[in-house]
């Protein structure tokens, strides 16, 4: 794999440089954010579950159910697998991600070939799942595997960030995020 992997604070630095030489707004931004902070994950299972759990709710919301299923040792595919999607929803997921939390439970990813895999064929292997769309896919080939030139486009923050930073009437689209990425 010749995909550039951000694997600490050096990656970061240089490739916040990078982004400042070639957009003078991103230049202009870079001393009210730095330090910034280092955001890598673990990859595998778990913290694919993680960012589902993630998916339109708050961060807190997200942690306290994460933290749940932590308590109750089920953070592992044989153990979602095993549990009804009933009893999950007594834990407090929705019904749609008790579903999703299954499928993905019962897609046998193997987690540590993605690690090797183009960035493009980790975000379509992830997609195939049901439950994982893109933004899902892309947050976890960023921040679980260090992917240097994934964005996800379709984050509310990032556009509004964009809508920002390059002064837009308005939150660009996902589709305009893409073509400006």
């Amino acid at each position: 794999m010749t995909e550039r992997c951000i694997t600490g604070p050096a990656c970061l630095a240089e490739g916040a440089a990078y982004l400042a030489k070639v957009e003078p707004r991103f230049a202009a931004i870079l001393p009210q954010i730095t330090p910034m902070p280092l955001r890598l994950n673990p990859d595998g299972f778990g913290p694919l579950l993680h960012i589902i759990l993630g998916q339109q709710v708050s961060v807190a919301s997200a942690q306290a159910l994460w933290s749940t299923l932590d308590t109750a040792d089920l953070t592992t595919p044989a153990a979602i697998a095993a549990t009804p999607l009933d009893d999950l929803r007594q834990l407090g997921f929705s019904r749609q991600k008790a579903r999703y939390a299954h499928a993905l439970a019962a897609a046998q990813i193997d987690y540590d070939s993605l690690r090797h895999r183009p960035s493009d064929d980790v975000i379509k292997t992830l997609c195939a799942v049901s439950g994982i769309g893109p933004w899902t896919a892309e947050v976890y080939t960023m921040f679980s595997l260090g992917r240097a030139d994934v964005i996800a486009p379709g984050d509310l923050a990032i556009q509004e960030a964009a809508k920002l930073i390059f002064e837009l009437p308005e939150r660009p689209t996902e589709k305009t995020m893409r073509a400006m990425s």
